[in-house]
């Protein structure tokens, strides 16, 4: 495809995702309380999106990876946060996955 047809498919929707985007960050940022692990890696994968390097996705989904390979003995709960840092999303992981 060309990039004329790339744009012309894909642009809207793009569009309404960074929008989405937008909002999200606003709501976060105009909430009491300050940042954890999961917006600052949220902000780090929208810094690769400013860049003109190829492979975007990929180091966006890593910017949420868990890269380590030593099995965790126990996990805390059983919900999953959405990222990593190192032993900090078990804990809240598990305080978040209980829902009224």
């Amino acid at each position: 495809m060309t990039r004329q047809q790339i744009l012309d498919l894909y642009f809207l929707d793009a569009r309404h995702q960074l929008v989405a985007i937008a909002a999200f960050l606003d709501r976060a940022e105009r909430a009491s309380g300050k940042d954890d692990f999961r917006l600052q890696a949220f902000r780090a994968a929208l810094a690769e999106l400013s860049t003109k390097k190829k492979g975007k996705a990929k180091k966006v989904l890593l910017a949420f990876s868990d890269l380590t390979t030593k099995p965790m003995a126990k996990a805390e709960g059983k919900g999953a946060c959405g990222t990593w840092l190192e032993n900090k999303h078990q804990t809240i992981c598990a305080r978040n996955s209980v829902r009224p």
